[in-house]
């Protein structure tokens, strides 16, 4: 005899009219803030068992926008993201480990600059609601520091005054809103 185990994973679309993929860094005394405006991603989440849960995102580098566009066509050129060979960053989860009922830490591999380097995003549910149209949504941040030398972006500019124009460590924010994927 053959026992049907349900089962309680939905598989989300980011709705990116929704969502944002954010970064900051420190450029000579400030910090530098930028975005990417295309990206996509999945994500398979098993509400009762969120151990099993998956996280797929592929984001778009010529994408990026730090509202200054001599500054945006430099990150584009092989002195950073090289957006000629490698136009593409993704990350694709490997474990979810839960730390509370609503905080996980979601391991990966992030891939930048044709580099790939396991990071983990420090991420929150932020809940499931129904928007005004009926479809059912559901909320996460997430958050990662990385080196970016790590990744080969390595360019940089010393100071008169020593030290270099751009920080070593990157900030990297996800504010995502998922809905059930069509099939």
């Amino acid at each position: 005899m053959t026992t049907a185990i349900a089962t309680t994973t939905t598989t989300y679309s980011i709705d990116k009219a929704h969502s944002e993929v954010t970064f900051q860094v420190r450029h000579l005394l400030t910090k530098v803030r930028g975005r990417f405006s295309e990206f996509n991603g999945t994500i398979e989440y098993d509400e009762e068992n969120p151990e099993r849960s998956l996280v797929d995102v592929e984001v778009k580098a010529a994408s990026i926008d730090t509202n200054e566009p001599d500054r945006d066509a430099h990150l584009r050129s092989p002195d950073f993201f090289d957006v000629e060979n490698t136009p593409v960053l993704t990350f694709r989860s490997t474990e979810v480990r839960r730390q509370a009922d609503d905080r996980f830490a979601v391991t990966g591999d992030l891939t930048i600059h044709g580099v790939t380097r396991p990071v983990t995003l420090e991420t929150a549910l932020l809940g499931t609601a129904k928007d005004p149209w009926g479809n059912q949504r559901i909320a996460f941040e997430a958050e990662a520091t990385v080196n970016r030398k790590d990744f080969g972006l390595t360019w940089n500019a010393a100071l008169e005054t020593g030290g270099f124009l751009v920080g070593d460590d990157v900030t990297i924010s996800l504010s995502v809103q998922a809905v059930p994927a069509r099939v």
